[in-house]
């Protein structure tokens, strides 16, 4: 195997392929596996070696990981993740950043950088990861990747670590759409609301967080795919501003992540790296009570998306608001990103809303991936939209192999 694949999978990798069911809907698909979800006689790392040290071989698997073997995928490895999945930027000081096979030399996009890398190496079909504040969503923009962050509650996370129960979702990745839209039947659980997508609204607000260049691709990529979307309206979805809601999201995710790893943080001291110390320092001076001042802002938020992301209407903006900073860039630059990335990422975030993000071209060489924010439930429609839009953004292949 490679070097550049070989980046992907942590050094407790599996000794062996686990294969799936003899048939199924996923039969002869490989899938990867971030290192967050429970394989029967593994120990899930969650990107921390202390913590890895800590835990005992999973004695069942997670459920995402029971429902693809009986489906019939093939498991072929545990893909790095940011620690505790605490970034965006897809860096691991301990097992090494994952390169992004599609921008080399710069960012993976996390916490699912593993992932990315596997399924953007062609070393899998498709990959698991999850996405509490974007890390399906950023990795997949980073690495010219179909990605989607389900509905917040439809795909079983038993088995699975969290991060912030309020925001975390399962998600998945790949090269190809109509993998991608193989595998949500497989997943998606839940309630499943169908509707004909008849109204697209263009967040005015996101577009203007983002880099002129990638705003401009965007707005070209639209224009080209025209006749397969509604006509467009156009719409800010922060009422007073991105920042409020993204810090009312920082709030609850900080108290949220400390309510599940503090103790351990405290007893063990574990070894973190640049940002992920800094992060859980200032998360564990969130309180209660500022937690429920910035869940009031949630609901209100929640409310807001909603109201206008009815069934039949997408939410259309940038995935990221540039492209993949260099890797070896100063953390104070991947700092900056994140802040800017949040911004954007925390709209799906609060509603609990799906998301996809496809890719619809480069710039500098670097991909970038369109996002479409759906309804509650509407899941499937995303997945279908990304196979029907496939032929706008250079994929030859969407049949689903």
């Amino acid at each position: 195997m490679s070097i550049r694949i070989r980046s992907a999978f942590v050094p407790h990798d599996l000794k062996a392929p686990i294969a799936g069911a003899a048939d199924g809907p996923l039969a002869g698909l490989s899938v990867v596996i971030k290192d967050m979800f429970d394989i029967v006689g593994e120990r899930t790392g969650g990107g921390n070696p202390d913590w890895l040290a800590a835990q005992k071989p999973a004695t069942a698997n997670a459920a995402v990981v029971q429902k693809l073997l009986d489906a019939g995928a093939t498991i072929t490895g545990k893909t790095i993740c940011d620690e505790f999945f605490y970034s965006v930027a897809g860096v691991n000081a301990h097992y090494g950043t994952p390169v992004n096979p599609r921008a080399p030399g710069r960012l993976p996009g996390g916490s699912s950088s593993g992932s990315a890398s596997a399924a953007a190496s062609d070393a899998c079909d498709f990959a698991i990861g999850s996405d509490t504040g974007g890390s399906v969503r950023i990795p997949s923009s980073f690495c010219g990747l179909y990605g989607i962050r389900t509905t917040h509650g439809r795909v079983d996370v038993t088995g699975a670590m969290g991060m912030a129960h309020s925001f975390d979702a399962v998600g998945w990745l790949s090269n190809a759409p109509g993998v991608l839209r193989k595998v949500g039947p497989v997943l998606l659980g839940g309630t499943s609301t169908t509707a004909e997508v008849a109204r697209l609204v263009i967040l005015d607000d996101a577009f203007a967080e983002a880099d002129a260049e990638v705003a401009a691709l965007m707005k070209e990529a639209l224009a080209a795919m025209a006749a397969d979307l509604p006509a467009p309206t156009h719409q800010r979805i922060a009422p007073d501003s991105l920042d409020v809601w993204r810090e009312a999201f920082r709030v609850v995710q900080s108290r949220e992540i400390w309510s599940v790893y503090g103790d351990f943080v405290t007893r063990v001291k574990p070894k973190f790296g640049p940002g992920v110390a800094e992060r859980f320092s200032a998360a564990a001076t969130v309180t209660e009570e500022m937690a429920a001042q910035a869940r009031v802002m949630q609901e209100r938020a929640r409310d807001r998306i909603r109201s206008i992301a009815q069934p039949g209407t997408l939410l259309v903006l940038p995935t990221s608001p540039a492209i993949a900073p260099l890797a070896d860039a100063p953390n104070a630059v991947h700092e900056s990103f994140r802040l800017r990335a949040m911004r954007m990422t925390c709209i799906a975030g609060l509603s609990g809303l799906p998301q996809i993000s496809i890719p619809v071209g480069t710039i500098d060489g670097c991909p970038v991936g369109l996002s479409f924010i759906g309804w509650a439930g509407g899941d499937e429609a995303l997945l279908d939209l990304a196979v029907r839009l496939a032929r706008y953004c250079g994929m030859t292949d969407v049949t689903g192999r």
